[in-house]
């Protein structure tokens, strides 16, 4: 049984509930590559993972996982142009310029903020590149598809990157998204979850 406060699991069921073989999915912070591996057992064997990290031990990390699970790990990405061939692209930029590698439109988005567990904690998410890179992507998003985003507001800056994702979520037009918001109501230093749902047509 998975712990109630445990937010990732709570994400990726909550992605996995529209994701299905073929489709393209993005992981906007690769780091030790957990997303990134639920997110291509979600697509497989037909589907393609973008995943995204400016840090290279993050990507050095996510790349052997993948390999010890007998995924196809592909270094880099030219700006998108048509179809790419399925398995997952580890691609060393910023989430903030994810747009210029889509391949198409994503049906699932996750990201972890905050740093890499076990590396140095300088390394972290920006509020101002993590909201450039929540337009960008919302703006791509296929239709029904989701989009989870995991906050840390026990470190520092987190707070203030957590307010700014929420406020950004909140401003989500109701005509045309479902958002949820999980947080542990007697812990206010505990990962928070967001998720945002493009309503279908």
């Amino acid at each position: 049984m998975t712990r109630l406060t445990r937010i990732v699991p709570l994400a990726q069921n909550l992605l996995a509930d529209v994701l299905q073989a073929g489709d393209l999915a993005v992981d906007l912070t690769a780091g030790n590559g957990h997303d990134t591996l639920f997110l291509y057992r979600s697509v497989a064997p037909h589907g393609c993972v973008l995943a995204f990290d400016i840090d290279t031990v993050a990507l050095d990390s996510t790349a052997t996982r993948l390999q010890q699970a007998g995924i196809e790990v592909y270094h880099g990405m030219e700006p998108a142009r048509g179809q790419p061939a399925p398995g997952v692209y580890l691609i060393a930029a910023g989430h903030e310029d994810c747009a210029f590698f889509l391949p198409g439109a994503p049906k699932a988005v996750i990201a972890n903020l905050g740093y890499l567990p076990g590396s140095d904690h300088r390394t972290l998410t920006q509020e101002s590149t993590t909201l450039r890179a929540l337009d960008q992507v919302a703006a791509r998003l296929a239709s029904g598809g989701r989009l989870a985003v995991v906050a840390y507001p026990g470190h520092v800056g987190g707070e203030q990157e957590s307010a700014a994702v929420e406020a950004w979520f909140g401003s989500l037009k109701r005509d045309e998204w479902d958002v949820l918001r999980i947080e542990v109501g007697n812990c206010p230093t505990a990962p928070r979850l967001f998720v945002a749902e493009k309503r279908q047509g």
